[in-house]
């Protein structure tokens, strides 16, 4: 298998081949030769020559914005005409980088009334003076992508190019070229690329978020580079889709459903609590003096191996547990046993809040008995500072039409931090390691642990409607950051409901 970098726009590739590369390995693809149309750059000029000496090409001095309106308009160039021995001079000052040369492109001479305009006479070669990152200031002139491609397919060897179907009103220009040089044919197979709700996957567009600092870069987690999504699962989803020529617009739910069947078996559970609110409860019959315990990281899967898990009198419970608690209401304490609701403390402030709990233990209950079955964190130093991101999509339509300008479909609020404590086996997670934080769901560690303080998980889609909703169109509320302990806004009295693991509420956004 041979790997094809089109390196012929200088400043398009060079910048992205290490990435091309990288994933191209992450997806257990093994070239076994990497070629660059810049391999060919020689014979690539003498076709173009070639061209010229049989009369199908000319150079052309045309500005830019008049070609583009003969064009679109079918009204043949000035120099279209030009004989073949001045089109070789002509394109020789090309060569050399001359004033003229510079102001000149290389153009197929085909057919200016074709209504495929594709096929009206399209650009072959353009000038450039800066350096090639690979040969340098050898040329001064350089082929299209349109020009190079069919050619170098052919003499490559390949039999079948498989493209995404946006080219397709190109395909009878990559015949032609191939028709014109008389070399050998190969076989252009099209098929629909892969399109998905709120998502932008244009190279262009992207990049404008960029440059508008609505994202933090190239490698921002609300780019569509599916971070915790396993290659496993990517594969097994695209197999499922099958290649197809028709457009599709597809749901995120599948593929994220795809991925949960993979990683869920063997990613190891850990445990967190939010912050906001986090309850503090004492158990009459715990443990005077804390110890650990090492428990399995999956219960279903012994390969995973364990986590030390501590044991305290004194423990954090969930504020959304906490406050669906009743005097006397057994409960159980995930991975430890029952416990009984001996007292519940209020504030004074909302009643609503709870700000501690008396527990007593009862592990001679049983747990199959219980309705409410809790997270809990022990009151430790070893409970390590972390960060919860939730992203929604870059944009609020599920579609952009073809007209439509992006800056009017941005998302005003796309990134929701919710702080966290988190139980100490964390600390050993390398970047990029998946886990699931039980009763919470799956996420990917961001940072590397060793040189961050707070480290950031992000979450990862398990393909449920309510992980796949653009928060934006069906208007998910958040806690602010800012709110007070009773959960209210902190611009008025209203109460917030919570509806999901994320904490912002933008500044523009109407209160509710």
């Amino acid at each position: 298998m041979n790997v094809k970098l089109p390196d012929a726009e200088i400043g398009k590739v060079e910048e992205f081949e290490e990435s091309i590369k990288e994933d191209l390995t992450l997806l257990g693809i093994h070239a076994d030769q990497i070629t660059y149309t810049s391999d060919h750059f020689e014979e690539l000029y003498q076709y173009a020559i070639k061209l010229i000496n049989k009369g199908l090409a000319y150079v052309d001095d045309t500005d830019v914005t008049t070609m583009r309106t003969e064009r679109m308009n079918g009204i043949e160039s000035k120099n279209r005409n030009l004989s073949v021995e001045e089109n070789l001079q002509r394109f020789q000052e090309m060569l050399e980088g001359t004033e003229f040369g510079l102001s000149c492109c290389l153009r197929a001479k085909i057919n200016m009334k074709n209504p495929n305009k594709a096929l009206r006479d399209p650009v072959l070669y353009r000038c450039n003076i800066l350096p090639h990152h690979r040969t340098g200031d050898k040329w001064k002139i350089y082929p299209t992508y349109d020009f190079a491609c069919p050619i170098v397919d052919s003499i490559e060897g390949v039999t079948h190019a498989l493209r995404t179907n946006e080219y397709r009103d190109r395909n009878a220009q990559y015949d032609w070229i191939l028709d014109a040089l008389e070399l050998r044919k190969v076989y252009v197979w099209d098929f629909s690329r892969l399109n998905f709700v709120y998502t932008l996957l244009s190279k262009r567009k992207l990049q404008w978020f960029v440059d508008q600092g609505h994202v933090g870069g190239w490698d921002d987690p609300r780019f569509p580079t599916v971070r915790g999504m396993t290659v496993e699962a990517l594969k097994k989803y695209i197999l499922t889709q099958g290649a197809s020529k028709n457009t599709v617009m597809l749901e995120w739910d599948k593929l994220w459903a795809s991925n949960k069947s993979v990683i869920d078996p063997i990613c190891p559970r850990h445990t967190s609590m939010l912050k906001l609110n986090i309850v503090k409860a004492s158990i009459s019959g715990g443990p005077e003096v804390p110890y650990s315990k090492d428990l399995p990281k999956h219960k279903k899967n012994p390969n995973v191996g364990t986590k030390k898990t501590w044991f305290s009198s004194t423990i954090f419970i969930d504020q959304d547990d906490a406050k669906t608690f009743g005097i006397d209401e057994e409960i159980t304490l995930m991975d430890w046993g029952n416990a009984i609701v001996k007292s519940i403390n209020k504030s004074d402030s909302d009643p609503e809040i709870v700000i501690g709990l008396d527990l007593q233990l009862h592990l001679e209950g049983d747990y199959k008995k219980t309705k409410k079955k809790v997270t809990w964190l022990a009151d430790t130093e070893d409970v390590l500072e972390i960060v919860l991101a939730d992203y929604d999509y870059l944009i609020n339509k599920r579609k952009l039409e073809e007209n439509d300008e992006v800056k009017d479909y941005v998302t005003e609020k796309t990134e929701f931090l919710t702080s966290a404590v988190a139980d100490s086996n964390v600390r050993m997670l390398k970047k990029g390691d998946i886990i699931q934080f039980e009763r919470k769901g799956y996420y990917i560690l961001d940072d590397d642990i060793s040189t961050t303080s707070v480290p950031r998980f992000n979450h990862i889609p398990d393909g449920k409607a309510s992980s796949m909703a653009s928060k934006a169109a069906s208007g998910f509320l958040f806690v602010p950051v800012g709110s007070d302990e009773r959960g209210r806004c902190p611009r008025c009295p209203v109460k917030i409901t919570r509806t999901r693991t994320a904490s912002h509420i933008p500044d523009n956004v109407p209160c509710p």
